[in-house]
């Protein structure tokens, strides 16, 4: 009679231990069905039972189940956003766990989450151009786990974070990338964006200072850079980065203008108006140096002429005018500079008075009179 019933136990046993398989094996074959909603309720139910949910093929079977959903547009519907990839990624990230990626459905677990890395990445752009930038976000950490090497879903995650104005998430994703030695001018642009965003000048210097360690010959951190000296102050320091910045860009006029304004700050007139015309050799139509040069030349002759205003007689007998003569000269060689500085700003009004004073000089009444003229219908 003993004997008898540990038979019935152990057939109990038995039926119990196949009624619990029999939910994987159910979930296989439905899916090899084709129906994969009747194969997610029976893996659903696997994952959960104690005798089942320790074994890989358990959850190598689930991750399948839910990647085949993602790409059938009836079961997709049954599928809250993202939830298919982020349950076929954990369920095959958990067969790996429990049997290692050498074991059978370990090695077959491995090969799926390289697939599942694109529908990850898909799944987070089509979220993204949705606007739903949370979900995207969460697509592309999936993708980043998948792949920790690769830069695509860290660049994409920093966009996304960067939308929805999550600068702490940007900063993150971008620093990330720094740590698997990715670089980019790209990249280092975006970061000085959100630097200035937060109005972090700090930041904002030491993102172009790294820039320019990674690109030392880029133009635009190199203009950054010369920016950011002259905001500060810093005109005499900017001269050397000036240089290095017209180095590198040989044709940009607005350099030799910058130039030419920072000589005249200081003092070093002659060498500042050399940089104006080398400006305006290049780019006729600088303003800036098409007026400072004739800023330069109206100082010549007014400071000839108010040494004239000072002489006694027999000086000016001696000397007076020659030096009126060459004052005069100086004046004629301003007329056109600030001439085409207004055909160039037409309602400039430092350049009309500067005009007036030209043409009063060089008994130009008529035209004087119209600059003045100019200057009242501004008022």
């Amino acid at each position: 009679m003993k004997k008898f019933l540990l038979t019935i136990a152990a057939a109990c046993a038995m039926q119990a231990a196949l009624a619990q398989n029999s939910a994987v094996t159910n979930a296989v074959l439905y899916q090899r069905q084709g129906t994969l909603d009747k194969a997610r309720t029976e893996i659903d139910k696997a994952v959960q039972n104690e005798k089942t949910k320790g074994k890989a093929k358990t959850w190598y079977t689930r991750g399948e189940v839910y990647e085949g959903m993602l790409g059938m547009p009836i079961y997709s519907k049954m599928l809250q956003p993202g939830e298919g990839a982020k349950v076929a990624f954990e369920s095959y990230q958990k067969a790996i766990e429990l049997e290692g990626k050498d074991s059978e459905y370990g090695k077959l677990a491995v090969g799926k989450l390289d697939n599942l890395y694109a529908v990850a990445l898909n799944a987070g752009v089509e979220n993204y151009n949705g606007q739903k930038y949370d979900d995207a976000i969460n697509s592309y950490k999936m993708a980043q786990q998948i792949r920790p090497q690769d830069t695509t879903a860290y660049l994409y995650a920093a966009y996304a974070s960067e939308a929805k104005q999550d600068f702490a998430g940007a900063k993150e994703n971008y620093n990330k990338l720094m740590g698997i030695n990715y670089k980019s001018p790209q990249m280092y642009g975006r970061l000085l964006q959100i630097a200035r965003q937060e109005k972090d000048e700090a930041a904002a210097r030491k993102v172009v200072q790294d820039a320019l360690a990674a690109y030392p010959n880029n133009k635009g951190f190199m203009l950054e850079d010369l920016n950011m000296e002259l905001s500060a102050g810093r005109g005499k320091q900017a001269l050397d980065k000036i240089d290095r910045a017209i180095a590198a860009d040989p044709t940009n006029a607005n350099l030799y203008a910058v130039k030419g304004s920072i000589l005249d700050q200081n003092k070093q007139t002659d060498q500042a108006f050399a940089a104006y015309k080398k400006a305006v050799e290049i780019d006729p139509n600088n303003f800036d140096a098409q007026f400072n040069l004739g800023v330069y030349n109206f100082n010549k002759g007014a400071d000839l002429y108010t040494k004239v205003s000072r002489m006694d007689q027999a000086a000016y007998m001696k000397s007076g005018k020659k030096m009126e003569a060459d004052g005069k000269k100086y004046f004629d060689q301003a007329l056109p500079y600030f001439e085409k500085a207004l055909e160039l700003q037409p309602k400039d009004q430092a350049t009309i008075k500067s005009l007036s004073r030209v043409y009063t000089t060089l008994k130009r009444n008529a035209d004087a009179e119209r600059m003045n003229k100019m200057l009242d219908g501004m008022k």
